[in-house]
C-alpha cells in the first residue's frame, strides 16, 4: 500500500484529510502543538520548519505523497509577523520539496484565493494574481517556487474552510492563535443570543473541510500536476452566508445584522470579490463540489454524533 504523510493532521483540513484515505494508503500524520488521535493513522509530533527533524522522518517514512496541510493562515497575524510567515508558508515548504525530489515524492500544497485582488467577477487557475496581503503573498511565492521544481505536484487553491474539527471544539489554539473557523464561531454566538455584525461587501467561496479533503484524496491518487481551485460551487457575501448558517441550524436570523467592511479596522487589506472556478478541478477529478446549503446540511447531520464524541 502506498504511503501519505498528512503535514498538520490535527488542523481541520489535515484531519478531515486523514480520516477517509485509510482505504488508498497507509497514513502518517504530524502535528505541532495540537495532538489528535485518529483511527488508522500513525501520529507523531514535529515542527515543519525543523528542517534536520523533518528531514529525518521524511527519509525514515518515504511516502508516496506528502500533503502540506499545515500554515500561517490567520491573515492579520501573517501581516504583522512576516519573518514567521515566510518561514511557515514557503520557506519549510520548499524545503520539503527538495526532499521529495530525492525520493520521487508527489507533494500537494494547499494555498488561497487571496493569491487574488478580488477585482474580477470570477477565477479561474490562469488567472492573473496579485495579492493585497501578506499572507496571499507568501502562498503566492510559494506556489511559484513549488511550480518550477520539477516533481510531481499539486497546488489546491481553497477559500473559507469551514467544518467541525475536534481541535477547535475543544477551544485548542493554532499556532497562529485562531481557535475556530468562522461557521463554529458564528454558530457559538448566536445560539448564545448574541447578535453579530458580519460584512455584506466581502465574497467568496466557502468550502466544506470534507469537500477539500476528497478534492486533496484525489489529487494524491492522481498523476495530474499544476493548479487547482479546490472550492465549493457557490459565491456569496459573508452576511448571506451567515444568515444560511442560522436558517439551516434554526437559529433566528433576525441576530444577524448586514455592514460594511469600512467598519472594521483589519490589520490586513482583504479582497471583495474572491470567488474561484472549481469546473477544472471539477472535470478533471471527478469530485462534486457542494453548494453553501448541502455542505451546512452535511454539518447539521455530523453534529449529534460529534456531540455523543468523547473527544468533544
Amino acid at each position: 500500500m502506498k504511503k501519505l504523510l498528512i503535514i498538520g493532521v490535527s488542523g481541520l483540513t489535515g484531519n478531515k484529510l486523514a480520516n477517509i484515505s485509510s482505504q488508498k494508503f497507509k497514513v502518517y500524520g504530524s502535528y505541532n502543538t495540537r495532538s489528535v488521535v485518529i483511527n488508522n493513522c500513525e501520529i507523531f509530533q514535529l515542527d515543519k520548519t525543523d528542517k534536520e527533524k523533518i528531514k529525518y522522518k521524511i527519509m525514515e517514512i518515504k511516502p508516496n505523497v506528502i500533503v502540506d496541510c499545515s500554515a500561517l493562515h490567520n491573515v492579520d497575524y501573517c501581516e504583522t509577523h512576516q519573518e514567521e510567515a515566510w518561514k511557515v508558508n514557503v520557506e519549510a515548504p520548499m524545503h520539503i520539496v527538495t526532499l521529495c525530489k530525492d525520493i520521487n515524492t508527489r507533494f500537494i500544497y494547499i494555498s488561497t484565493d487571496y493569491v487574488f485582488d478580488g477585482t474580477d467577477n470570477n477565477y479561474n487557475e490562469e488567472s492573473k494574481t496579485n495579492p493585497l496581503n501578506y499572507y496571499g503573498t507568501s502562498k503566492l511565492r510559494a506556489e511559484e517556487r513549488i511550480s518550477n521544481a520539477g516533481i510531481s505536484y499539486a497546488i489546491a487553491r481553497t477559500s473559507l474552510v469551514f467544518g467541525w474539527n475536534p481541535s477547535e471544539l475543544k477551544g485548542l489554539k493554532s499556532s497562529s492563535g485562531k481557535t475556530m473557523n468562522f461557521v463554529i464561531w458564528a454558530l457559538n454566538k448566536l445560539r448564545e443570543g448574541e447578535s453579530l455584525r458580519i460584512v455584506d461587501d466581502q465574497y467568496s467561496t466557502p468550502t466544506l473541510a470534507d469537500n477539500l479533503a476528497e478534492f486533496l484524496l484525489s489529487l494524491a491518487n492522481s498523476n495530474q500536476d499544476g493548479i487547482f481551485h479546490t472550492v465549493g460551487s457557490e459565491c456569496i457575501n459573508r452576511y448571506d452566508f451567515t444568515l444560511k448558517i442560522a436558517e439551516i441550524f434554526n437559529i433566528k436570523r433576525e441576530l444577524v445584522t448586514p455592514v460594511s467592511s469600512s467598519l472594521f479596522k483589519q490589520v490586513a487589506k482583504r479582497p471583495m470579490r474572491c470567488c474561484l472556478d472549481v469546473s477544472k478541478t471539477r472535470q478533471t477529478l471527478k469530485v462534486k463540489s457542494l453548494n453553501v446549503e448541502e455542505s451546512l446540511l452535511k454539518m447539521k447531520e455530523q453534529e449529534e454524533e460529534l456531540k455523543n464524541s468523547p473527544i468533544i
